[in-house]
């Protein structure tokens, strides 16, 4: 975890230059407020970052309160909320029963223990409060992870969790009526190492159980060679499997999970 912070802290500067995908997931997070969220008393951006959603909450809910938390502190320095926590998602110094609502974009497939964040969110939110979240689903850089693939059985890329097992947690802690809803974007790219430089320039390249010795220049090159074979139309694909999910803290009332096909 120490890694993942410091990788977010040293790219603080140049995240929002290269998180062009994030900057649309947070609009597209954003706007699924309009149908299932009315103004709130106090909302949690939870692993807000420099700010991209928080300042769309900002704008939807003028009159609300707005909590900015994130593990990254030179993260937060970039967030126009004034009001900003640095803390531990699995660890919220927050009292129970204080949230209306938690908007989370793009922040829990860097937590390795969903358990843990959920029973936090589940605790701080109100009662019919609500969580909504954006995360990446299992066939996320899928050609990068079967490049890497045919040179070492080595952790290269993340992985990420399926969203039926994330609805299945959200129902296990104590959510009720659990939405989740998946869909496909692609970015294309000149060459590999544009995508590796997106990466590092949102903090992103460091890899949970990646093993720390260095890749031979040649298993690079094989990487690249392999990589090649995707190339259509004169240019290299990079898949996102981006899921969309909410749920709701509900007392005595059984949930059930509603899951949207791909688009």
């Amino acid at each position: 975890m120490s890694e993942i912070r410091s990788a977010f802290n040293k790219a603080s500067a140049s995240y929002d230059e290269y998180a062009f995908l994030q900057k649309e997931i947070a609009t597209r997070l954003d706007a699924k407020l309009e149908v299932i969220a009315s103004n709130s008393s106090v909302i949690l951006d939870l692993g807000a970052g420099t700010g991209l959603l928080s300042k769309l909450l900002l704008q939807r809910f003028p009159d609300s309160q707005l909590l900015c938390l994130d593990f990254a502190q030179q993260s937060l320095a970039s967030n126009p909320s004034t009001n900003k926590i640095c803390a531990d998602a699995n660890h919220l110094p927050l009292i129970d029963g204080s949230i209306d609502i938690i908007a989370s974009n793009l922040m829990m497939q860097w937590c390795f223990n969903l358990n843990k964040l959920f029973i936090e969110c589940h605790r701080v939110l109100k009662s019919n409060g609500l969580l909504l979240f954006s995360t990446f689903g299992t066939d996320t850089l899928k050609e990068l992870k079967k490049s890497w693939a045919i040179v070492d059985n080595k952790i290269h890329v993340n992985k990420f969790v399926d969203m039926h097992d994330i609805g299945d947690q959200l129902l296990q802690n104590g959510f009720q009526s659990p939405v989740m809803e998946a869909e496909v974007l692609t970015i294309t790219y000149q060459h590999v190492s544009d995508l590796l430089k997106d990466l590092k320039g949102i903090g992103a390249q460091t890899v949970n159980g990646r093993n720390k010795s260095l890749t031979s220049k040649n298993k690079f090159q094989s990487m690249i060679r392999m990589y090649e074979s995707y190339r259509q139309n004169g240019k290299l694909p990079a898949t996102y499997e981006v899921l969309y999910g909410h749920a709701w803290k509900r007392v005595n009332n059984l949930g059930s999970i509603a899951i949207s096909q791909k688009t």
